[in-house]
C-alpha cells in the first residue's frame, strides 16, 4: 500500500465523519453491541440465543432484505439440529484454525443443511442459504464475535480501496486471508490518527453502540470511499 495515498484517504474519511452521513452505518455498532451482550453458545435454547444476538432497533437489513434472508434460514437450520449448528459456529470461531478453512467448512455445513431442509420440505422454494455469496454474512458473524480482529466484508469496496492505495494485484475473487490482514493493518494505522479516532468516537452512542476497538470502522471507511 502507498502510505501517502492511504493518509489522503484518511483525510477524506475525516470529511465524511464531519458530514451529515457520518451515522449512515451506526446500526452496525449497535448490532455488534447486542451480539456481544447475547452471544452465549452454551445456552440451552440455541435458537433464541442466536435470534437475540442478531437484533437492531432501526433496521434488519444486515440479515433481511429482498432475496436475502440468512438469519431466517439459519433459524430453520437450528430448528432442524441445534447441536450441529452450535458445533458449526464453534468451528467458525476457532481461532486456532485458518480463516479460509473455517469459512469453507461453515459454508459446506450450510450446503448440507440446505440439502436436508429441501428433502424434509419438498414443497419449499428455498434454494439458497445466503452464507456463501461474497462472505457477507459469515464475516458479519466474525466481526460481531471478534470486533478487534475482523471487519464486515464487501469485496467490491475492498478492491476499490486497494486500487486507490496502489496495492499490487487486487483480487478478482474474494481473498479472505488478505482481506482480514489488510483490515487489521488499516485499523492499526487509523488508531494512530488521534483526530480521526476522536471524530469516530464522537458519533457513537454510549449505551447503544459498541464502544471498544472495532474493525467495523474499517468497513465503514471502505464503504465511504466506495460511495465517493
Amino acid at each position: 500500500m502507498n502510505v501517502r495515498q492511504l493518509k489522503e484517504l484518511f483525510e477524506f474519511y475525516k470529511s465524511f465523519l464531519r458530514s451529515e452521513n457520518k451515522g449512515s452505518r451506526l446500526h452496525l455498532w449497535e448490532s455488534q453491541s447486542l451480539f456481544q451482550k447475547h452471544w452465549a453458545p452454551e445456552e440451552e435454547n440455541f435458537s433464541k440465543m442466536y435470534d437475540d444476538s442478531l437484533q437492531n432497533s432501526t433496521t434488519k437489513r444486515l440479515w433481511k432484505r429482498e432475496n436475502y434472508e440468512p438469519k431466517r434460514i439459519m433459524l430453520e437450520f437450528i430448528k432442524m439440529d441445534p447441536d450441529w449448528t452450535r458445533q458449526m459456529f464453534g468451528e467458525l470461531y476457532d481461532e486456532s484454525k485458518s480463516l479460509e478453512g473455517r469459512l469453507g467448512r461453515f459454508i459446506f455445513y450450510c450446503d448440507l443443511f440446505l440439502e436436508n431442509f429441501k428433502k424434509a420440505n419438498p414443497a419449499s422454494i428455498e434454494n439458497n442459504h445466503y452464507h456463501e455469496d461474497g462472505y457477507e454474512m459469515t464475516f458479519l458473524y466474525l466481526a460481531f464475535r471478534y470486533p478487534d480482529n475482523y471487519a464486515p466484508h464487501n469485496h467490491e469496496a475492498f478492491v476499490n480501496f486497494l486500487k486507490k492505495v496502489k496495492a499490487v494485484d487486487p483480487p478478482i475473487v474474494p481473498d479472505v486471508e488478505r482481506y482480514a490482514k489488510v483490515c487489521r493493518t488499516v485499523f492499526k494505522m487509523m488508531s494512530q490518527d488521534e483526530e480521526l479516532m476522536e471524530l469516530h468516537l464522537n458519533r457513537l452512542i454510549p449505551g447503544k453502540s459498541y464502544m471498544e476497538d472495532s474493525l467495523v470502522m474499517v468497513y465503514d471507511f471502505f464503504m465511504a470511499i466506495e460511495e465517493g
